[in-house]
């Protein structure tokens, strides 16, 4: 009995468990996306569209007629607009995760992954990841486009680098709810409906496309208390862009830490109940 069972420990393949296997499992997943997205370039495509649609119309369309501090300038309006047209893309991401989620759902592959043995979080963290790197490939681009529209930033490099560490942060927290919509869905359609539905009241009931001072009092405090309001204002900070500043919200006081807090809060939760779900979801 001795005999066996010691060549039954030795044969049995052992995984090195913890964080570097979630690590590992979270990396490979990842690739596999990453290499999707590559065999599917239109998805990068269709992806970039929309936010350089955005910088056009507002620039040229609402430019002058929006009042910053006091002036209509199209290019001071230009400055305030591009840090909300960035997290609006970052955020906008939400919909490709859910949806690739319930894809995957939809043809069983999650049910496949479920059966190998790896870290239970991996699939979920894998898919995020390579959703950020997508989002930060947009961001990049749209980055090139506004600097041809006029924008500029007035900071030192760190802090431009700054800001846009913390957009991208804030795409990956909402990618996680993408996750946990696309996972309680059944189809990707509804994924898709699911991650934009409310998407927009979140940026647009914002400071992100024109001062919320000029809101009614009860809509201002929603907007200034806004976790994508509060991105949006440190990422004009962090540009030297101008932003609202006749505000007396702490977020609107202390943005970057405010966008710190409310990014990493979004992550722990919705992490937790993405990875609950997932455990107990069936194709």
């Amino acid at each position: 009995m001795t005999a066996v069972t010691d060549i039954a420990k030795v044969g049995a393949p052992q995984g090195s468990g913890g964080v570097s296997q979630s690590i590992r499992d979270s990396l490979v997943v990842a690739r596999r996306n990453l290499i999707r997205m590559t065999r599917i370039p239109e998805m990068v495509i269709f992806g970039l569209i929309q936010p350089i649609m955005f910088v056009v119309m507002f620039t040229y369309v609402f430019g002058g007629s929006m009042n910053i501090g006091g002036s209509t300038d199209s290019g001071v309006y230009t400055e305030f607009l591009m840090a909300g047209i960035f997290a609006q893309t970052v955020t906008f991401a939400t919909a490709g995760a859910g949806a690739g989620i319930a894809d995957d759902m939809h043809k069983g592959l999650i049910d496949r992954f479920r059966s190998l043995p790896m870290a239970r979080g991996a699939v979920l963290t894998g898919r995020t990841l390579a959703d950020l790197v997508q989002t930060a490939l947009t961001v990049l681009v749209l980055a090139i486009v506004a600097l041809l529209v006029g924008w500029r930033t007035h900071t030192s490099i760190g802090e431009v680098l700054g800001g846009f560490a913390l957009l991208l942060l804030l795409g990956y927290a909402f990618t996680w709810i993408g996750a946990l919509i696309g996972l309680s869905v059944r189809t990707p359609e509804a994924a898709t409906s699911g991650g934009l539905i409310w998407l927009f009241p979140v940026t647009f009931v914002s400071n992100a496309f024109v001062d919320s001072s000029q809101m009614t009092p009860w809509l201002r405090h929603v907007a200034d208390w806004n976790p994508f309001s509060a991105t949006v204002q440190a990422c004009r900070e962090l540009f030297g862009n101008p932003g609202v500043v006749d505000s007396s919200a702490w977020p609107m006081q202390h943005p970057v830490w405010a966008s710190l807090i409310w990014s990493v809060l979004i992550i722990v939760v919705f992490r937790t109940l993405a990875v609950r779900k997932y455990r107990d979801a069936t194709a």
